[in-house]
């Protein structure tokens, strides 16, 4: 895919990964809309897009499937329809048992990761359709395939999340659909409650993300890398 003038949509892309996936794909030529919850951080990551090229962006919780539709819809207005989607936007809640985990903490986690996605592209697809076609990345994780102590709730949503993907993947792959899932392991990011530091240089970063994504998207049409997993190439010795 040739992503100059493509319209993308990159769901939690105020920060971390998603930002990082957003600006790589604003250089590469695309018009890029993002959504978040928080209208600063959202004033501010558009900002900094714009200075590369064309960006918007709106307040929206994937969790809200009205939200969601809105803002799909207000994607297609700004820049004719939608021809990437990355549903990036992801909570985690670690550390905690089951039995310490409430059923606030499990829904959200679920509502988010899984709900989210479903969501997005339930009416991503039509408007993809339109326009002949299109590519559906969705951001994992390796605990999606590997259980831990004290992250079911993350563990359950991701598991879903590489299945639902790897189903959608066969209903679209005829309307020139394609679908990826990505699974990172650790990166350096504030995600969960981590801080990003130099201590934690070993970990992936935002733009090892970033450049897997931007890679995809420019494959040949007759490739479909369906799975990625992506490791550090050299973690700590435990």
């Amino acid at each position: 895919m040739d992503l100059t003038g493509k319209a993308a949509l990159v769901t939690g892309g105020t920060k971390g990964i998603g930002f990082m996936i957003a600006e790589q794909l604003v250089k590469a030529g695309a018009a890029v809309f993002i959504c978040g919850r928080n209208k600063t951080e959202l004033r501010d990551a558009v900002a900094s897009l714009s200075a590369h090229g064309p960006a918007g962006g709106e307040i929206c919780d994937v969790r809200n499937e009205d939200q969601v539709r809105m803002m799909i819809a207000e994607c297609e207005r700004l820049f004719g329809g939608v021809d990437i989607l990355v549903n990036n936007a992801g909570v985690g809640f670690f550390g905690k048992t089951v039995e310490e985990t409430s059923g606030e903490m499990f829904r959200q986690t679920i509502e988010t990761n899984l709900n989210g996605v479903f969501y997005c592209c339930r009416y991503a697809i039509p408007v993809m359709k339109k326009r002949g076609g299109g590519y559906i990345v969705n951001i994992s994780s390796l605990a999606g395939q590997n259980a831990h102590p004290k992250m079911a709730a993350y563990n359950a949503s991701k598991f879903g999340l590489n299945g639902f993907s790897e189903a959608l993947m066969q209903e679209v792959r005829q309307d020139n659909i394609k679908v990826t899932y990505i699974c990172p392991g650790s990166v350096n990011t504030a995600f969960g409650g981590d801080s990003p530091s130099d201590s934690n240089s070993w970990q992936l970063q935002p733009t090892d993300i970033a450049q897997v994504v931007v890679d995809l998207l420019e494959m040949s049409d007759r490739a479909l890398p369906s799975k990625i997993e992506l490791r550090p190439s050299k973690p700590p010795i435990k």
